[in-house]
């Protein structure tokens, strides 16, 4: 059991990372109904009849304690506050200033959830009374900041005290678990390893992609966002497999922005199935994928990796009291 455990009562202190159009009611359902906390992708919640439907699948899929999570750059108060009458356990806030939505979220009773990618950031979601922070390294694939996972999360423990830290960025199977449990943190946020499952809204094009791409193949850029029009502030880059469209535009983001051709060229070819354009977000995580595994089972599996870590650990490590009462027997 750790704090995060604890605190919204369930068996395994994993997370989904609430992966915008990609993390949706039967991912989240399943990991919750696997002893995790899901947490429903609604990122920017554009598509409000989109966030109904999936709450509607996760709702109807588990009993058990569940969330959701917003981008605070773009996402609609109101709809956060429609999505608060669901129940969700907990509501996770990343990318931005919190403020609009605390208040709805403290008097709903579902705990706050905020992601941080730097120092600055971690101090904001404390001022915010977060309940929980997600400390977020570079290595996470979607957007985030520039801070490693393994020097970030204790940088991010100790500043927060008795508030418990999950560990998100790189994190694919029970080891890693394992590791962010020896920095400090309370659990850790998956978000790349649960995309290698059948419950992911991924096409089968996509799903291939991570199973045979590796972490190397992936890269933080502005490319994507650009191309998309997508509207992400420019601090918090975009970590995704590469393809020819990145490979052509790495290291010429402004010349693309004066493009509106080449920009619309690749929406086209995104919305025709081009492989050339597909965009897949994925984490350096990938070389741990290999299989497409059900997010329930994943999580009991990524537990039970981690105790055995845990127990090598012990071994390699006893601690003086075990030492010394191995002497005395």
């Amino acid at each position: 059991m750790t704090a995060f455990t604890d605190l919204f009562g369930i068996e395994h202190p994993i997370a989904l990372a609430p992966m915008g159009g990609a993390a949706g009611g039967a991912l989240a359902a399943a990991v919750s109904n696997g002893g995790g906390l899901g947490l429903l992708g609604a990122g920017s919640a554009r598509d409000p009849a989109w966030v109904e439907r999936e709450l509607d699948l996760l709702t109807a899929g588990t009993t058990a304690p569940w969330g959701i999570g917003f981008q605070c750059w773009a996402a609609p108060p109101a709809l956060v506050a429609r999505t608060l009458e669901r129940g969700p356990a907990a509501v996770m806030l990343a990318f931005g200033d919190p403020a609009p939505f605390l208040g709805a979220i403290r008097d709903s009773g579902a705990r706050l959830i905020m992601m941080v990618t730097d120092v600055a950031e971690t101090h904001r979601a404390l001022e915010a009374g977060a309940d929980v922070i997600v400390a977020q390294g570079t290595d996470a694939g979607g957007h985030g900041g520039s801070r490693g996972t393994i020097g970030f999360v204790p940088a991010v423990v100790d500043l927060a005290g008795p508030t418990p830290v999950l560990a998100a960025g790189g994190i694919a199977d029970g080891r890693g678990l394992a590791a962010a449990l020896a920095l400090g943190a309370s659990g850790v946020l998956l978000g790349t390893r649960f995309l290698a499952s059948p419950e992911a809204l991924q096409t089968p094009a996509a799903a291939k992609a991570l199973l045979d791409g590796l972490g190397e193949d992936t890269e933080r850029s502005s490319v994507l966002d650009i191309a998309h029009e997508s509207g992400w502030p420019a601090r918090w880059t975009g970590r995704a497999l590469r393809t020819p469209f990145t490979d052509r535009w790495r290291d010429h983001e402004d010349a693309l922005r004066a493009d509106p051709d080449a920009r619309r060229a690749f929406r086209a070819a995104e919305e025709r199935g081009d492989p050339e354009a597909a965009v897949v977000w994925a984490g350096e995580g990938l070389d741990l994928i290999s299989d497409l595994v059900p997010a329930a089972d994943l999580v009991g599996t990524v537990a039970r990796e981690a105790a055995f870590a845990a127990a090598r650990l012990v071994r390699a490590f006893p601690s003086p009291d075990t030492e010394k009462h191995a002497r005395g027997r």
